[in-house]
């Protein structure tokens, strides 16, 4: 009877050895891959996480790496090729994790496939900003002006995101207008600002000071709901093109293969992070709104976005440089 006790006991020994390495996660630094230069809102978003949960932890266990290149692909496929340990993670975003999917004749990574989803940390919609000389008041008029003016209308982006707003824009309200790429906001702005582009998508961050002093105006937002602290500007849905909506979203992913107790890990203690109220009092300050939910639920938005804009992507015609 001495071997079926000595089963036992080594099945039991494998389990506590399973619990406790469980309970002893993270045991070294876990490295956090933004896949974008230090500065922009992807590294802002990062960082505060980092920051929190080491705060938590009580001790510095997590770095952030900028890896930027190529909208994003270095990162994410370094991401992507890492051990599945829980040790290596990455900040996506609807572009390098839903858009780039299309907009890559050979992408080098599946954002579905060799990713798993934790949580999205933020969503940042845009707003929708026209020169005080366009005559137009609502996205419903600004329809109309452009059905009326088929290819005169001009409208200025910066990043393939904030041009596939205005693509899916022009998609969806069947109208012809002319775009006018920057290489970012900061040329993008003033163009619009002087008249030589006649409206833009463009972050919030961005175009809230100039629809604020009165040298823009501010037509709608283009996330499915109003924005926290300019509830006086309506959606792109309820003020003329029902079911529009185009808002990026930052969120964490592990490569795929990372056991389901560590995502489950760091999905609990980054739901905390960016549901507490000076961390979305933050973000707000950034032009960006605290979004958090399931593992589960976070790969069905990845799932829906990679279906949505391939279809922009294609129809389109936007290619990667």
């Amino acid at each position: 009877m001495r071997f079926p006790r000595l089963l036992f006991g080594i099945a039991v020994l494998a389990v506590v050895q399973g619990a406790v390495a469980a309970e002893a996660f993270p045991a070294r630094t876990i490295r956090f891959i933004v896949p974008f230069p230090p500065g922009g809102a992807t590294d802002v978003v990062t960082r505060v996480v980092a920051q929190k949960y080491n705060e938590q932890h009580r001790r510095q266990v997590m770095v952030v790496d900028n890896r930027g290149g190529a909208g994003g692909v270095v990162g994410s496929e370094l991401a992507a090729r890492a051990a599945p340990d829980g040790y290596t993670l990455v900040m996506g975003t609807t572009g390098t994790h839903a858009i780039n999917a299309t907009l890559y004749a050979k992408p080098s990574y599946d954002p579905v496939r060799d990713f798993v989803a934790i949580t999205p940390a933020a969503l940042l919609p845009n707003m929708i900003v026209v020169h005080p000389s366009v005559p137009v008041k609502s996205t419903r008029e600004l329809i109309a002006l452009a059905r009326a003016r088929p290819g005169q209308l001009s409208y200025a982006s910066s990043g393939n995101f904030l041009y596939l707003s205005g693509a899916l824009f022009t998609s969806m309200a069947k109208v012809e207008m002319l775009h006018v790429p920057f290489k970012g906001g900061s040329q993008a702005m003033p163009a619009v600002m002087s008249g030589e582009v006649a409206l833009s998508f463009a972050t919030i961050v961005s175009s809230l000071p100039p629809v604020t002093g009165g040298k823009l105006r501010g037509l709608a937002v283009t996330s499915a709901r109003r924005f926290p602290g300019v509830e006086n500007v309506p959606t792109v849905a309820e003020s003329g093109l029902p079911g529009y909506e185009a808002v990026a979203w930052y969120g964490a992913f592990a490569p795929a293969g990372t056991p389901r107790e560590i995502v489950r890990e760091l999905n609990a203690d980054m739901v905390r992070i960016v549901n507490a109220p000076d961390v979305r009092e933050l973000f707000l300050r950034q032009g960006a709104e605290s979004y958090a939910t399931s593992p589960e639920e976070f790969a069905k938005v990845v799932e829906r976005d990679v279906a949505k804009w391939g279809r922009v992507v294609r129809e389109s015609g936007a290619k990667a440089d």
